[in-house]
């Protein structure tokens, strides 16, 4: 269960890195145009970068962005096969040369995640936070909480699914008072 339990935030950012890439591939930018760098965060100090890295080393964040580059490159690679599928066998040879010429690329994403804790709590409040971690609650909370983002989760698609029904009700409701059936 903990294994599926931790792949929920990976399958958050295979959704987000999903969702972002088809547009970006689609709209390249032309070759004298470049796309904007990502916001600057404050400088941090190394001891808050230090304590970050460690606090996301705990809560295993790295499972979350484990398989970036894999996924990203499958994304790429079907996008491009619909647009060219003459190239459907060069372009699944080339995607397994992609993936080991851009294997650990995804780590940037690790030193991005501590840059944003480390510009969001002060040194001393992430010093606190490894300290609480590694007590019994943060322990129990590490372990825990995943359980509860997805449960948490089933519940609100379960209610999304029945409130979609109340909602479609209302409308047959109203339409009918107009006179129509939907």
């Amino acid at each position: 269960m903990k294994s599926v339990l931790k792949f929920l935030p990976a399958a958050t950012l295979a959704v987000g890195l999903a969702v972002s890439a088809v547009p970006a591939i689609a709209q390249q930018p032309a070759p004298a145009q470049k796309a904007a760098p990502a916001p600057a965060q404050p400088k941090a100090t190394p001891a808050a970068i230090a304590a970050a890295k460690e606090i996301l080393q705990m809560k295993n964040a790295n499972a979350m962005y484990a398989g970036a580059v894999p996924g990203m490159v499958e994304k790429t690679k079907i996008t491009l096969i619909q647009q060219n599928l003459n190239y459907q066998k060069d372009l699944n040879e080339v995607a397994q040369v992609v993936v080991q010429q851009l294997n650990g690329r995804q780590n940037e994403i690790g030193e991005g995640m501590a840059q944003v804790y480390a510009s969001e709590f002060t040194e001393q409040e992430l010093k606190d936070l490894v300290t609480f971690y590694k007590s019994p609650l943060g322990q129990k909370l590490i372990d825990a909480e995943p359980r509860a983002i997805g449960l948490s989760m089933a519940f609100m698609n379960s209610w999304a699914q029945n409130f979609s029904e109340t909602v479609m009700g209302a409308f047959r409701a109203e339409m009918r008072k107009r006179g129509k059936e939907i």
